[in-house]
């Protein structure tokens, strides 16, 4: 688990006018909130942002206008759906030793069975809850000669010590799907149609 430190400074001026001015300096308008404290609006920088943030579930040490420092993880990241640039950011905030309820990448790992079939990512992040200080990147998991109709079930993904699910145990997470038969060309169906009219 890597922690990121990050400077902060406080805003009070809202609305779309001044976001607008904050991402014209190259950062990030973001609210920082939890522990039933009064939410912080706060401007980021950028760059370090988007650094930070290519780490799920990465932990940011916040230091706000160099008098506080909390630590936070990212809860939900806006990004512009064009330029795909920071737009704003939700922070919560936790503290070392507590319990967060967070999603964690699956990767799969290995070849499956021949036959062409497809591998589905049910559950491309898989909720669990770990120690804010201590949570997984990812978890890995073998679909190795797997088959069509086979199936990686919650429970069959191995957690480290302290991190528990926070879904089903029985909810699947990757399943393995039969190849399709070839469909016929289009154009000879609509020809079969022409016929029959």
């Amino acid at each position: 688990m890597s922690e990121v430190k990050i400077a902060a400074q406080t805003r009070t001026e809202f609305g779309k006018g001044a976001a607008r001015r904050i991402r014209r300096e190259s950062k990030v308008p973001g609210v920082l909130y939890g522990h039933g404290s009064q939410p912080l609006h706060l401007t980021l920088p950028g760059h370090d942002l988007l650094l930070a943030l290519r780490t799920p579930n990465v932990l940011i040490s916040l230091d706000i206008d160099g008098k506080t420092s909390e630590l936070a993880i990212p809860k939900a990241v806006q990004r512009d759906p064009l330029k795909g640039f920071l737009e704003h950011v939700d922070l919560q905030l936790v503290k070392r030793g507590e319990k967060v309820t967070v999603e964690v990448p699956v990767q799969a790992e290995g070849e499956l069975a021949p036959g062409g079939n497809l591998l589905e990512h049910v559950l491309p992040a898989l909720p669990v809850e770990a120690e804010a200080t201590h949570i997984p990147e990812s978890f890995t998991v073998s679909v190795e000669g797997l088959a069509a109709g086979a199936s990686v079930h919650a429970k069959d993904v191995a957690l480290p010590s302290g991190v528990t699910l926070a879904v089903d145990e029985d909810a699947v997470v990757l399943q393995v799907l039969a190849a399709q038969a070839e469909e016929a060309p289009a154009g000879e169906a609509e020809g079969e149609e022409a016929a029959e009219a």
